[in-house]
């Protein structure tokens, strides 16, 4: 199996890290075959607080049916998140995964490049809840249903609301993934039970 993880100008590290990891124990550690592929607009995309990263691929180049799931941190404004995450093409790319139901997990306000592309409308989702609840204000007006709880999972859909959800949310997207228990073997190992 194999995780599409895009990486946004401004993308948040810690949130990006923990599909890394997480999939890196249920592979390395127990020969799960679950990869996880980066991508970005550019070769390499600077995160927030500019730690660069150098990307597998480029999204115009992906081919949504050679991944089995999608996966967004969130990321900072003022690093040009929205830049990259408002765009066009991510939104096709978005649209194309919800078209075929495969898993796509967010965290914390990569929840808003879901609404943005429409795939949330009427459904429950969350995002950033902090900071008078600015940014799950933003989610309403794309028709979206709060739940102000850490991890909200609606149909394929994955969203958290703090940076603080981000190995929740790898944990629940490898669970739909490869099952309960190989989930609860890694989650245990890493200990997080």
């Amino acid at each position: 199996m194999k995780i599409l993880l895009f990486l946004a100008k401004g993308f948040e590290t810690m949130e990006a890290s923990v599909f890394i990891d997480v999939m890196g124990w249920a592979r390395n550690d127990y020969h799960y075959n679950v990869d996880v592929v980066t991508c970005g607009f550019q070769k390499t995309v600077t995160s927030a607080f500019n730690v660069p990263v150098t990307v597998d691929v480029l999204l115009k180049d992906i081919s949504v049916e050679e991944y089995d799931a999608l996966a967004i941190p969130g990321g900072f404004e003022e690093f040009g998140f929205y830049e990259d995450a408002f765009s066009k093409e991510l939104a096709d790319i978005i649209r194309k995964f919800n078209d075929k139901k495969k898993m796509i997990a967010t965290v914390c306000v990569g929840a808003l490049a879901l609404g943005h592309s429409g795939i949330l409308t009427g459904k429950k989702a969350t995002t950033y809840h902090l900071n008078n609840g600015q940014r799950q204000k933003q989610l309403t007006e794309y028709g979206v249903e709060i739940v102000n709880l850490p991890v909200v999972k609606t149909d394929n859909i994955i969203t958290s609301y703090c940076p603080q959800t981000a190995p929740e949310v790898a944990f629940v997207l490898l669970e739909n993934l490869i099952g309960t228990e190989k989930m609860n073997i890694v989650k245990t190992a890493m200990g997080f039970e």
